[in-house]
């Protein structure tokens, strides 16, 4: 098979399965047409098992639905889909304060919250690409200054409860590597110097606080100036959080025409593809120990659906910017493993959880955690790939 006919035969893949099978699973079973959002809990057969409304789904699922409008098909029903969930966004999920809730009932009725911005992150760039499908600027608008919030939130000490008493000074990679995904997208409706700081401050970061040569990983936790911090949490590689960094810093390095910056994507990609890449069972396994040391998490040897879809967009964008052919037999893999156990074939969608071996350790379609973003975003994004 030649390259060109490979990258057609995936192409066409995803947007079967993204146009038959995803999006069809969670507009029948999970949109809430009577208050509006998304519910995720649902079991094998897309059976509601909980009415609780993840927030953070609630931008995801918007985001997807309006991502998917602009890149694949103008569907009718997915703009509207983005519509009804952005509403209920806008009239349940924020607080007075003007942060987000983490969950709240099916009638927006808030639940709980969180210190973390997550829930603003996807709802900024679910207003961004509504923007861009609809032409409305007002969501552009929104989008820029929920993102001017958060960096308000992130950059004023005390507006955020710490992780960590002060007897431990840390900073964490998950949201650093966010904020760069959250401005690239709202850059491509809204000029504002903001959004150009935020990626240079993120970039840097990751280079300067995160990137460990001495382990050859990206670390989740450091220092304040980047300090190894030598404890079972200041230990953790997360390779699908790594990978999913390195496909955001290609975005950026592209965008910038920017060498040097590709080169730090590859190495991380290469580096947490070594740490990741599971060499007796395949898959990207959930977290290492970066001194090879037994991994605190209860999960750290099972296989969870996002790390692979991460994989496979890394890979494919890795190939398209480099031509190196290692990629395209690294997307060939983890597709083939991927696709090989985590789709449903009985009752559609996709298992998220399985153990190290590939068997299925619970069969449910979503949870608060779980839901219609990584896979059907790793479509949309391959999508673009393969064509480009």
């Amino acid at each position: 098979m030649t390259t060109q006919n490979y990258l057609n035969y995936w192409a066409d893949l995803y947007k079967t399965d993204l146009t038959e099978d995803i999006m069809p699973f969670w507009l029948k079973n999970g949109l809430d047409r009577v208050n509006g959002g998304v519910y995720t809990c649902l079991d094998r057969n897309g059976s509601l098992m909980d009415t609780t409304k993840s927030v953070w789904f609630q931008g995801r699922f918007a985001f997807i639905c309006a991502y998917a409008y602009n890149t694949v098909a103008q569907r009718p029903e997915w703009l509207e889909a983005a519509r009804l969930t952005l509403d209920f966004i806008e009239r349940h999920c924020f607080d007075a304060d003007g942060r987000m809730y983490f969950e709240v009932m099916a009638d927006g009725t808030p639940l709980r919250k969180r210190r973390y911005i997550f829930s603003e992150s996807f709802a900024a760039i679910a207003m961004a690409e509504y923007a861009r499908a609809t032409g409305d600027k007002s969501y552009a608008e929104k989008a820029l200054a929920l993102f001017k919030s958060m960096r308000r939130f992130l950059n004023t000490p005390g507006l955020l409860e710490p992780k960590y008493l002060p007897t431990l000074q840390a900073q964490g990679h998950s949201i650093t590597m966010i904020m760069i995904n959250v401005a690239s997208r709202i850059k491509m409706v809204a000029e504002d110097a903001e959004l150009d700081t935020q990626i240079t401050e993120s970039v840097a970061a990751i280079e300067q606080y995160f990137i460990h040569p001495e382990f050859k990983a990206l670390l989740e936790m450091v220092g304040p100036q980047g300090e190894f911090i030598d404890t079972c949490n200041g230990r953790v590689i997360n390779p699908g959080h790594c990978i999913e960094t390195s496909w955001f810093l290609l975005d950026v390095a592209e965008a910038r025409h920017d060498n040097h910056l590709r080169q730090l994507a590859l190495q991380i990609l290469d580096w947490s593809w070594d740490w990741g890449w599971d060499k007796e069972f395949g898959g990207i396994i959930n977290f290492r120990d970066c001194r090879n040391l037994p991994s605190q998490d209860y999960s750290q040897d099972m296989k969870f659906w996002w790390p692979q879809t991460e994989a496979i967009i890394a890979n494919l964008y890795a190939y398209k910017l480099t031509g190196d052919e290692k990629y395209l037999q690294r997307h060939r893999q983890i597709s083939e493993w991927t696709y090989a156990h985590f789709p449903d074939r009985q009752y559609g969608e996709w298992f998220g959880y399985l153990h190290r071996d590939g068997s299925v350790a619970q069969p449910a379609k979503g949870n608060i955690f779980k839901g219609p973003f990584h896979i059907p975003r790793m479509m949309i994004k391959c999508i673009e790939l393969c064509k480009d």
